[in-house]
């Protein structure tokens, strides 16, 4: 055992079932970034970054996530294609299992905690086989003092066993051999069968996303948070490729955290976490100057390739398109400290609309927020795959439906209540297609999106005039400065207003297929709050 290792006082694997091991507790990143190379687990960029590969699993498998389903949850969780159920003895069964297995094994330990503010604090000890998982949760959890590493005892306990695969997976109620399965009777997570180290944070994500609503009133939020100099803080939603962490780094505002947040009753949001796990596909200086200066040593690079000098090639997707990293919050400079604030002002929903339909920018009602926030739309351009070039519309609820055990209703409405006793403004921002769909417009340009974003929170569009879409019923500025006037109307910018007009209905039609699932838990303010078109697919009125 190293000297500058903490151990805390209670530190007998014995109390888990763990029996005869080397374990390795609350390592520094220097410790265990030896360890994985002396083991050959991993290599070393030419700036000396740790990089590994996770195996067989190189993103999330949400067809192999359970919660268990017991008194606790049964009338809690939304059950479903998301959320699938596993018995408690089942449960019982693989945990069982993992802890024998990691016994009679060299095991890494790491105390953490995540949200950072201390009211809702929750500590995690993470026990795991590979040096490099718990590099990864150092990274990514809040990283308690060495006092309190001392006294540390977990309320929440993850087991991280990549190397246990389920052999009679249908005996134990889960799909094939890998698992992550979270049981909040017993505050556990377990990790099985899969070395992506997503498993693990989205686990503990997963677990907040139950505990703070019904038991904090705390409304957790898949989102990244920044605070400007007069302490008004911005949120901001939005799936992969929409532009959620480049419009959230701005130099003029402190970054409060880029994927997770809660908002409390005090109108208070903090970052549930203290780091960032960010996709490095085609990454480059100039389109993510923060996250490429933030892979140094320390951070923890996944599934990258190298080319023959040793240097990372980031266009390279042969392992996968997935590539990511994971640093501590500290690699960015401008950061808030601690990692919260108050005050929120405004909200920006962030979609690419690959259709080309969707204003650039548009203010939305509580209704229409709510609708939209559990909408969580975007949309996939199609152009990987031979003979298709229409875009293909993507839908996840509370822009994080796999990590989401309420109802999304549940998510919504809390928040519909927050912006209204706040009075934040909520924004629809689309980073995707103008004058036409994908192959025929063009992306609408990143520097007209910061502007807007910029005006809106300096308060330039407080005062302007606004004309409700006909299709979509949003509320769409007449000016913007600095924003040519014609772009933010999109019907403008379309050479055929027929083609415009159709291209609209097209999506709508998406937008109140998707929702018919969530209609009958919705509120009739809710419903109203999507596109202007009867049941029958046509217009209301224009």
């Amino acid at each position: 055992m190293t000297e500058c290792a903490i151990i805390p006082k209670k530190s007998d694997l014995g109390i888990y079932g763990i029996k005869n091991v080397t374990s390795h507790w609350n390592q520094s990143p220097e410790e265990l970034q030896q360890i994985t190379l002396e083991k050959g687990m991993g290599r070393e960029t030419n700036n000396g970054t740790l990089a590994i590969n996770t195996g067989k699993f190189t993103g999330r498998s949400p067809q192999d996530r359970f919660i268990v389903k017991d008194d606790y949850t049964e009338n809690k969780v939304w059950w479903g294609k998301t959320n699938k159920p596993v018995s408690s003895e089942n449960f019982d069964k693989l945990q069982n299992n993992i802890v024998d297995y990691l016994s009679n094994k060299e095991l890494y330990i790491r105390d953490g905690y995540v949200c950072a503010d201390p009211v809702y604090r929750t500590d995690i000890r993470t026990i795991a086989e590979l040096p490099w998982s718990i590099s990864f949760v150092f990274n990514m959890f809040l990283r308690p003092s060495d006092e309190e590493l001392e006294n540390f005892e977990e309320d929440w306990l993850v087991l991280c066993a990549p190397g246990y695969v389920c052999d009679d997976p249908k005996a134990y109620g889960i799909r094939q051999g890998n698992f992550s399965i979270i049981n909040f009777t017993k505050k556990t997570v377990l990790v099985g069968g899969s070395g992506y180290t997503g498993e693990i944070k989205k686990g503990v994500f997963s677990a907040l996303n139950l505990i703070l609503p019904i038991e904090k009133n705390v409304l957790p939020m898949h989102c990244s948070a920044n605070v400007g100099e007069d302490g008004d803080t911005a949120i901001f939603f939005g799936l992969s490729g929409t532009g959620k962490t480049t419009l959230s780094a701005d130099p003029s505002r402190k970054l409060i955290g880029d994927d997770e947040h809660g908002w409390t009753a005090e109108n208070n949001i903090f970052n549930f976490e203290g780091g960032c796990y960010a996709k490095v596909i085609d990454l480059s200086e100039e389109k993510e100057p923060d996250i490429f200066r933030a892979i140094k040593p320390g951070a923890l690079l996944e599934n990258v390739v190298f080319n023959e000098d040793g240097d990372i090639d980031f266009m390279d997707g042969t392992i996968t398109q997935n590539t990511r990293v994971s640093y501590p919050i500290y690699h960015i400079d401008n950061i808030a400290k601690p990692s919260f604030a108050d005050n929120p002002k405004n909200i920006f929903f962030l979609t690419c609309d690959a259709f080309g339909v969707l204003p650039p920018i548009s203010k939305l009602t509580p209704g229409q927020a709510a609708y939209h926030f559990i909408s969580g739309y975007t949309a996939k351009v199609a152009g990987t795959e031979a003979g298709i070039t229409e875009p293909v519309p993507s839908f996840s609820a509370c822009f994080g439906e796999p990590f989401m055990p309420l109802h999304p209703t549940k998510y919504a409405e809390m928040l519909s209540s927050k912006m209204t006793d706040a009075g934040v403004n909520v924004w629809l921002i689309n980073t995707g297609w103008s004058g036409g769909p994908y192959g025929v417009g063009s992306r609408i340009k990143l520097k007209y999106t910061r502007t807007m974003i910029s005006e809106i929170l300096k308060g330039s569009l407080d005062n302007v005039e606004f004309e409700q879409h006909p299709i979509f019923g949003l509320f769409m500025p007449k000016y913007c400065p600095n924003v040519p006037i014609e772009i933010l109307d999109p019907m403008n910018t379309w050479l055929q207003k027929g083609a415009y007009i159709g291209k609209a209905i097209h999506l709508a039609h998406f937008f109140h297929l998707n929702f018919e699932k969530f209609a009958n838990e919705a509120s009739d303010q809710i419903i109203e709050g999507g596109p202007l078109i009867d049941e029958h697919h046509q217009l209301s009125h224009m």
